[in-house]
């Protein structure tokens, strides 16, 4: 397993301007094989007036976005969708199949119990343990696939989260400067007409 969900998070919290955000390196199942300790009470806090920031802009792509980006130098897409889902071979849950022209997949996994219930997603930037590569991993991975830090990158997924574990190693780990998150990703552009759609 990963922390998809805790780097969607990070990502949220990033894009209202929190600062002192922080991420462990590994999962759950590896917290628990530690036998690290847990809590078994909610704990509570006073109220608080909560003063949301302006959101940072600068994070977040939107469908204009993409559109501009078609056949400009310098700017590259990248879907993190599995493959059978970047090829159109499956679209559960979107009207059309395939990927935004020219996007660069890097493929998640779905993990299946013995049942064969989905049991959590499988991403390329983690070891068995679900902690980070390292640095020259990541960098290879990348390196590799053409997704270098002079590039502006768009990324995206079915519904905006699972890029963020992706985004999370570029921009923190990795620190390329110039990275955002089509965060309505295929959900939107899967559902939409009047869009080109490669497969």
């Amino acid at each position: 397993m990963n922390n998809f969900s805790a780097t969607f998070e990070f990502w949220l919290m990033m894009y209202y301007g929190h600062k002192a955000v922080r991420l462990l390196d590994g999962d759950r199942e590896k917290w628990l094989a530690e036998d690290r300790p847990l809590q078994q009470f909610i704990p509570t806090y006073p109220p608080t007036m909560y003063q949301a920031l302006e959101p940072d802009w600068g994070r977040r792509a939107s469908r204009s976005d993409v559109l501009r980006a078609f056949g400009k130098d310098g700017v590259l897409l990248i879907d993190a969708r599995p493959a059978d889902m970047y090829s159109g071979e499956s679209h559960p849950t979107t009207k059309y199949g395939g990927h935004i022209p020219g996007a660069i997949n890097l493929p998640a996994k779905m993990e299946l119990a013995s049942d064969g219930s989905f049991t959590g997603w499988r991403v390329p930037t983690v070891d068995q343990d679900g902690t980070f590569k390292s640095h020259q991993e990541l960098k290879g991975l990348f390196d590799g696939l053409g997704i270098t830090s002079d590039k502006e990158i768009i990324s995206y997924c079915l519904r905006g989260g699972l890029f963020t574990h992706a985004w999370f190693v570029l921009t923190e780990l990795l620190r390329y400067p110039n990275v955002r998150e089509y965060d309505r990703s295929w959900a939107e552009w899967g559902n939409l007409e009047d869009v080109p759609i490669e497969t």
